[in-house]
């Protein structure tokens, strides 16, 4: 299935753009970066370690090796620019080369208010096999943004889940969302994982799962 049919069909009325957990009323935010140690330095501070462990582990909760995923890449950037400059970097470090024929590329508003300041969302989303993606590495990257650590991924990165219609976006070191159509699907990560969930947004990821 292509990606927007697959959005239009079960996620149709949801802007894919962060906060992901606030956009959609089936939700999971959970914290993946707990208690930095002033002891030790990046990258062998424990709190850097756990945000990789928390991040891989739900990802593997997720995701089993052959379901079908879209990896989506979002790239804000000037508007009318519309040959970005080595685009391909963000993906080849975490698939063979073969998947990087088939990348997609859209040109999107997702944030009409910056439409004056002439930026726009370019979207760059691959089709592969959970097993064909390096997600070790793209998850640590992901966490690695905001401590001058290398690999690093700046740029929005989604999961989509195509057997199990989740979305997960790891936001940063901080924590990561996950969505899906319904509350049934994820029931047993929000059991599992329950010592994870982000206290702040405890008592409405409580009542989503009431009863279920």
């Amino acid at each position: 299935m292509e990606l927007n049919k697959f959005l239009n069909t079960y996620y149709p009325d949801l802007i894919l753009r962060p906060p992901l957990f606030y956009n959609w009323s089936v939700g999971i935010r959970f914290e993946v970066g707990v208690l930095m140690d002033v002891d030790y330095t990046i990258p062998h501070n424990p709190y850097i370690q756990e945000c990789y462990r928390r991040a891989i582990t739900l990802f593997e909760a997720l995701h089993q090796k052959d379901d079908d995923i879209f990896v989506l890449i979002d790239i804000n950037t000037v508007f009318g620019f519309h040959q970005l400059k080595r685009r391909l970097k963000n993906f080849h470090p975490y698939v063979e080369k073969k998947h990087l024929y088939s990348l997609k590329h859209e040109v999107l508003s997702l944030y009409p208010e910056e439409e004056e300041d002439h930026i726009v969302t370019h979207r760059f989303t691959l089709s592969c096999k959970a097993r064909e993606l390096r997600h070790v590495n793209l998850l640590k990257a992901i966490c690695n943004q905001d401590f001058g650590l290398t690999p690093k991924q700046t740029n929005r990165v989604y999961f989509i889940n195509q057997r199990t219609k989740t979305i997960f976006h790891v936001y940063d070191d901080r924590g990561c969302d996950l969505i899906a159509t319904s509350s049934l699907d994820i029931k047993d990560i929000y059991i599992r994982f329950n010592d994870w969930i982000l206290d702040y947004d405890r008592k409405q990821i409580d009542e989503v799962f009431k009863g279920e």
